[in-house]
This record gives structure tokens, C-alpha cells and sequence, in this order.
């Protein structure tokens, strides 16, 4: 039995409003590869939640033949699954700019 859809809200607790992108990074054991989720976020809080993911990606220690890359942004869309997210390199540099 499918489960109904439910809201998927941004991660800061005192926003509310509706995720719109998923902050996530490709990670790799060598066998299997996966998205590692950071953070779900509205437009608003994107460039935190990108900054945020940065510095606890940076801080992942791996084990010996695992793979992470620097977390990318995700769209989200309702009933699409990680492998059929579409990144968005355009607003990955949201978070540099002054």
C-alpha cells in the first residue's frame, strides 16, 4: 500500500516552509554508491544549509576505499527518487557570494 504524501519541510526548525532542494553528496564504498543527504532546505535558507553541509562534509572521515564528493544541490520533486534528482550546479555558488 503506497504511503500518502506528507509535506517534506526545510531542516531549520524555526522556518516551515515547504523543501524545495535536497543538499546531498554522491558517496561510494566501492560497490555500491548512494546520495548522502545533508540537508533539505527552502530557496531562503539554501545558502546556509550549503555552507552548513560544506563544513560537516569537510570534517567526514572515510574509511579505506570510500568516496564522498562535495555536496551538490538537488531539485526536489514529489515521487522522484535520488537517482532521478536533477542537481542544480547553478546555485552551488549561492554560498560564496558575499
Amino acid at each position: 500500500m503506497p504511503m500518502p504524501p506528507y509535506p517534506v519541510c526545510c531542516y531549520r526548525p524555526d522556518c516551515g516552509r515547504l523543501a524545495v532542494y535536497k543538499i546531498a553528496a554522491r558517496w561510494s564504498d566501492g560497490v555500491t554508491h548512494e546520495l548522502k543527504t545533508y540537508a533539505l532546505s527552502c530557496a531562503e535558507c539554501l545558502a546556509d544549509w550549503l555552507v552548513r553541509s560544506r563544513d560537516k562534509q569537510a570534517a567526514c572521515r572515510l574509511a579505506l576505499g570510500e568516496t564522498l564528493e562535495p555536496p551538490g544541490v538537488y531539485e526536489i520533486l514529489r515521487g522522484q527518487r535520488d537517482q532521478q534528482l536533477t542537481r542544480r550546479p547553478d546555485l552551488e555558488g549561492i554560498a560564496d557570494a558575499p
